[in-house]
């Protein structure tokens, strides 16, 4: 004889299986099969059935859309992600328009102008930094990065072997590198030998001789420019290389003119 507790659980499992096959009956039912006759070309071909009935104009819109914005994932570099964006936006938003959904129409339709300015912004900063390395040494296509800060006469701005985490654009004012004693002209770069620096620490001390206001930019936000655009990177190197070169080659003058000084002293003694 079968004891009561195991008969319990025989008649649990059977309640299971079955309330897991009427599930599984209802599933089917709905998706239009025969739970008593499944195979595979049934599901397939209904499969392909109730995919052809819904592909309208708008859901394949919707569908382009999404691969687009599957594309934006996937994409490493911010132009391309941004192209690929704005594309699928415009797809998302006239897929908006075609449904009636307004508030999709206009929330992705908002999306492509802005898509479009930042896109604008990344290919001019590019374009300018080229500009860099054939003997354009202005600075103003990372103004749109930078945020502003003012200084008044006397203030220092950094000191030498202090820990560096941002870089500055003089705009206006007068700045002096107090080492070499050379004074910093509006549009000159001030603090980028510190991010290039392995142990990120300031080679010198500017100080304020005039009030003025400065832009800056943190390392942070430059390497975020470098992982969006590596080319972007490649020409800031080349351009703070200029500007290590002209700082070498005002020391070789400061020490030649030395040099000449230097003997014309002993005559006149």
């Amino acid at each position: 004889m079968i004891p009561s507790a195991d008969m319990s659980t025989i008649l649990n499992r059977i309640l299971d299986t079955a309330a897991d096959n009427l599930r599984i009956a209802k599933i089917l039912v709905q998706l239009g099969l025969d739970p008593n006759n499944v195979t595979y070309d049934a599901i397939f071909n209904r499969l392909l059935e109730i995919f052809l009935h819904n592909i309208t104009l708008a859901n394949l819109l919707a569908l382009i859309g999404s691969i687009f914005f599957v594309a934006t994932l996937l994409t490493q570099t911010m132009v391309p992600l941004r192209v690929a964006n704005m594309i699928g936006c415009a797809f998302f938003a006239a897929f908006g328009a075609l449904t009636g959904a307004i508030t999709t129409f206009l929330l992705y339709l908002l999306m492509v102008p802005i898509n479009a300015w930042r896109l604008r912004q990344m290919l001019q900063l590019v374009k300018m930094a080229r500009g860099a390395t054939q003997g354009d040494t202005s600075m103003e296509w990372l103004k749109p990065f930078m945020t502003e800060r003012k200084y008044k006469k006397g203030d220092v701005l950094f000191k030498r072997d202090d820990d560096a985490d941002e870089m500055f654009l003089t705009v206006t004012g007068r700045f002096l590198v107090n080492e070499i004693n050379v004074e910093l002209p509006p549009g000159r770069l001030m603090g980028e030998l510190g991010f290039l620096s392995p142990d990120n620490k300031r080679t010198a001390t500017v100080t304020c001789l005039e009030g003025g206001h400065v832009l800056t930019i943190t390392y942070e936000k430059l390497l975020e420019i470098y992982f969006q655009n590596p080319q972007f990177g490649y020409y800031f190197l080349v351009l703070t290389s200029q500007r290590l070169l002209e700082n070498i080659a005002r020391l070789e003058g400061i020490i030649a003119q030395n040099k000449i000084t230097q003997p014309a002293a002993h005559q006149s003694h």
